[in-house]
This record gives structure tokens, sequence and C-alpha cells, in this order.
């Protein structure tokens, strides 16, 4: 655990973020001094990813663009920081002064034209702060026709900047709406982009700065309904105990008492419900190389998340902490592939697989392959649209050395070592030569009804939560209440072991022995819940639109989902094979 530790920070200092909140001692300056504001990205504001250098519109610029080194998760998120036309020197007081002045040619009007009639935004970052603003704005008079609109650009901006004493504490930008350049005409026009800029002392301290950004989730309105959120759950939880207390426990109870009363009247009856099949619930699957594949990558997956949460409750993850989540999921993910290697290849080995290297290879590219090819396709759209969501050739070279160098000879020496294990697979009940044959199952204990059982407690528990993760993953929200959101993990980790266990129950009384991968199934079937919400989201509670936007989230959130499936069917799996284990250890098994 401390070489994991060790390695986490070292990767993370390596590519330009460091897991400890900065102290901002950088960030003072004396009056005139140069504060560093960069122009982001633009784009449609209904599709957060498809966006755009800022300099790919018509701006002009008063001196040499000049791009900012990035990190890798800034990349990853889509920024490509560049330095703004506008020079906002600390405490420098500025009224209309011009930025710099283009003449626009029809090209570049009709260019403005179409953006602003998408709802284009732009994004600049003044020391580390986010501002936003529109590009312009549409007068539509009542009329149907586009080409009847009046189109008009914002050509004047308004800073207003916050200080205490020699730091910027906040930044507000706004448009005049005074101040507008006519672009309804298809013909040139002559545009200067000007800029004020005012300053006010305010007594915040540097360290909160941030804060302002995490009230909006944290409005009480807002609070209302994520603990709405956490009660139904916690509802959910407790039915779903009670009932696995009063009913499975109190059936096991009458069976225990049954079947291990006396040794000769357990001898004279006849056997049975799940006693019947002692001698075939141990017995091994079919493709175990594929379950035990799958048990290693929703593993690692979970620790992944377990991390996640960890560094998002100590406030790693604070608002516009530019790539910060993105660069821990590619590095904590590479550092945890040897865990899926440990995993994988020791299950295997117990379920007494003999070519642990073709299962470790299976490990490796289960949830890594469908992802490659994910974004093979989505990154090709980007390139085709030319949009900052495509990934540099460099950045691309970065992520494959992590795979080749860090994440591939982990997963071999995890799997070596799971080889090494020679442990094996703890039966409590000897398994018979041949098969027993299961009795004809009623339609609703088949797989498919049992996956939709499954699935939808454990989503009807976190489906409040996840409109506000989607509203700020592919919207504009703000989402910092992570203590919350760590709790319906919890209970969505409680309730998906519970429900499989009932289920695993029932399939054993119903004298169905296959039980293996029914449990994984089950539990990994809110992921398909979850992209059933997807759908419901794109169409019912967004304004996406678009090939690009529609490819990026169907593509992505399947990916999403496919790990939701692995990381909760390993955890349904793990906690019936306890529960089997637990119940037949209790009788007597001959």
């Amino acid at each position: 655990m401390t070489s994991l530790l060790l390695a986490f920070f070292f990767f993370f200092s390596l590519y330009g973020f460091s897991p400890v909140i900065s102290d901002g001692s950088d960030h003072r300056y004396m009056v005139g001094d140069d504060v560093p504001l960069y122009a982001n990205k633009v784009g449609p504001f209904h599709n957060p990813s498809e966006t755009y250098r800022y300099f790919d519109l018509p701006f002009c610029s008063s001196a040499p663009v000049k791009e900012k080194k990035e990190a890798l998760g800034e990349v990853l998120n889509g920024d490509r920081l560049v330095s703004a036309p506008y020079k906002l020197e600390f405490l420098s007081y500025k009224i209309s002064v011009v930025a710099c002045r283009k003449r626009l040619s029809r090209e570049d009007v009709a260019k403005f034209r179409d953006v602003i009639l998408k709802d284009y935004y732009f994004q600049m970052y003044y020391d580390d702060l986010p501002i936003w603003g529109f590009l312009g704005k549409v007068v539509k008079d009542g009329k149907t026709d586009p080409s009847e609109y009046k189109y008009y650009l914002f050509n004047h901006l308004q800073f207003e900047i916050f200080y205490n004493k020699d730091r910027v504490i906040e930044i507000i930008v706004r448009t005049d709406q005074n101040i507008l350049v006519d672009l309804t005409e298809d013909k040139e026009v002559e545009v200067d982009f000007t800029y004020s800029v005012r300053w006010k002392e305010t007594e915040i301290p540097f360290e909160k700065r941030m804060e302002k950004y995490s009230l909006a989730s944290s409005m009480p309105h807002h609070l209302e309904i994520h603990w709405f959120s956490i009660i139904n759950s916690c509802v959910t939880v407790l039915l779903l105990t009670g009932f696995l207390a009063t009913i499975l426990m109190r059936v096991l109870k009458n069976d225990f008492v049954k079947y291990a009363h006396d040794e000769e009247a357990v001898d004279d009856q006849e056997e049975s419900g799940w006693k019947l099949i002692h001698g075939d619930v141990f017995r091994f699957p079919k493709h175990k190389s594929l379950l035990a594949a799958a048990l290693g990558s929703g593993t690692q997956l979970f620790t992944l998340a377990v991390f996640i949460f960890m560094l998002a409750l100590v406030g790693v993850f604070y608002p516009y902490n530019r790539g910060a989540l993105f660069t821990a999921l590619v590095v904590i993910y590479a550092l945890t592939s040897g865990i899926a290697g440990y995993t994988s290849a020791s299950f295997y080995c117990q379920l007494e697989g003999t070519n642990w290297v073709r299962n470790v290879i299976l490990t490796g590219s289960l949830f890594c392959g469908p992802l490659l090819l994910t974004f093979s396709f989505l990154n090709t759209v980007a390139i085709a649209y030319q949009a900052t969501a495509a990934l540099p050739f460099g950045t691309i070279v970065v992520i494959f050395l992590i795979w080749a160098l860090v994440t591939s000879p982990l997963l071999i020496l995890g799997g070596i070592a799971g080889k090494n294990r020679k442990s094996e697979f703890q039966a409590p009940c000897r398994t018979t030569k041949y098969p027993r044959e299961i009795p004809p199952l009623r339609w609703y204990r088949r797989t498919l009804p049992q996956m939709a059982m499954a699935g939808f407690l454990p989503f009807s528990a976190i489906y409040i939560e996840l409109y506000y993760i989607f509203a700020s993953v592919w919207g504009h929200r703000i989402y910092t209440i992570y203590s919350i959101l760590s709790v319906v993990f919890l209970i969505l980790v409680i309730v998906t072991a519970f429900i499989t266990i009932a289920l695993t129950y029932f399939q054993l009384a119903a004298e169905d022995h296959e039980w293996w991968w029914r449990s994984f199934l089950c539990g990994g079937s809110t992921g398909l819940f979850i992209y059933a919400y997807c759908l419901y989201y794109y169409y019912a509670r967004s304004d996406m639109s678009g090939f690009m936007q529609t490819s990026f989230f169907f593509g992505y959130m399947a990916c999403i989902c496919y790990g939701f499936f692995l990381m909760l069917g390993t955890i349904g799996f793990r906690a019936s094979l306890l529960f089997v284990r637990h119940i037949y250890r209790s009788i007597k098994c001959e």
C-alpha cells in the first residue's frame, strides 16, 4: 500500500496535478502586474462536448497568440488555453479601451451569425478563476424564418474584479447590451473589440474564493432534494433488509432445523429445495475464464471508485480544478491494474483453470477494449469536427506509455501473484460427478426477468441523484456535495448485494444450481437501467443535439454504464458467494 501511494503521488506530480490543494502562494500581485487571462474555448451552450478553440472564430488579437502548457487532465477535459486579447493588470482601471480592431469579411459575418443563432458561449480563466459569457443575441420579433432575424455581436466586455490585499478573489464579466454590432446584413463590418475594468475590495479570504462555485449545489432547495434522495434510498435499504431478515432468515432457520435436527431423521427424509442440489451448487460454471476476468475488472473499478470518493471527500476536486478528475481516473486506473490481474488469476486458478496467461490478457482487455474502440470512433468524430475534444497525438502517446509502462506490467505482476497464491476453492459440499437436471422454471424465474427485478431496486435508490450528476457532467451545473454522493454510492452497493442474495436464494430454492453467472448478471443489471435513464435524460431533460454531441453522450455513457455493470456484478457475485457458502456450511452435506 505504501508503494502504491508513493507511485500515486509521483504520477500526479508528473502530469501537472498535485493531490494537495494549493494555498495560492503564487497568486500574489503588485499594482500593475500582469495577471494571466486565458481564453479557453467556445461552443454551443446546450452541447457541452462540442467545443472549439477560441480563435477558431474570427476574433482579433492585440499580440501573437501564446498557448498555455496544459496538464494531462486539462487536455482530456478539452481545455485549450491561449492568451486572451484583453489585458487586465492588477488594480488597473480601464474604461472602453480598444483591445483590438478587425474588419470582418462576409464569411466572418456569416460564421458569427451561425454561432450566435446556436447560443455559443465563451469561457476564459483569469488567475485560474472561470468566467463565461455569450457571444451575441438574436432578436426574432415574433418571426419564425431565421433569415428574418436580427443578429447582434457583443463587442464590449465589462470586467468587475474583487481583490483582497494583493490577491484576486472574484471576477465577473458582463456584456453591454447597448454596445452591439449589427451582423444582420451580409456585408463586411469593421468591429472594435473593447472592454472596461473595475476593481472592488472584498473581505473574502483567498482560501475561500472558490466557495461561491460550490454554493449553487448547496442551496437549501437543492439540499432538500438531495436529502429526499438519501431518505428514499435508506427506506429502500430498510425494506430490503427487513425482507431478508424476516423472510430469508426465517425460512433458512426452518430449513436448518429440518435438515440438522437429527441425522437419522434427515436420512429418512426426501430432500427438497436448495438442500437437494448441494452436490451441484459448487460445480464450476461455464466460461470460467470470462467470469474470472469480469470479477477482476469489476474489483479494479470498485477500487477506483473508492479512491475517487476518498479524494473528493478531502477536497481535491474543488470546482474548476481543471482536469483533476480526469488525471485521477487515468492514474488510479493504471496503478490499480495489479488488483485486476491478481483477483482474476487467483479466482481462475481456484476454478482449476490452466491457461492463466490468456485469462490475464482477457482481464486487461475486457474493459479497456470496448473503451478503446469507443474512444477511437469518437476521437475521429471530434477530429472531423475540429473540436477541442479531439486529443492531440502527443497526449495519445502519453496515455499509451502509461498503459505500456504502468498498466500492463502491474496487470501481469498481479496475475503472476494470483497464480502463485495456490489456494483451493473453499466449497463446504462435495460436488457430484454428474450434474443434476434443472426442473422447468416459470418465466419470472428466468435470467432476464430476474435481471429486471434485480436492477430496478438499486436504480430506484439512486435515480434522483443521477439527474444532478448528469446535469454536471453533461451540462453546466456544479456538483460538489460529494458526502451525499458517497452515501448514495454506499447504499447502492448495499442494495445490490442484498437483492442479489435474495434472488440467489430463490433460484436455489427452485433447484436451479447455475447461480454463478446469474448472480453476476443480476448484480450488474443496474448498469442497464442507468443506460436506459440516459435515453430519458437526452430526450426529455436536455437540449443536446447534433451528431457529435449525440455520439459523445451515448458512446461514453455506454462505457460508464458498462463499467458499472462490471463493478456491481462483482459486488453481487461476491455477496452471493458468501451467502451460498454460509448456508451450505450450516447443514450436513454428504
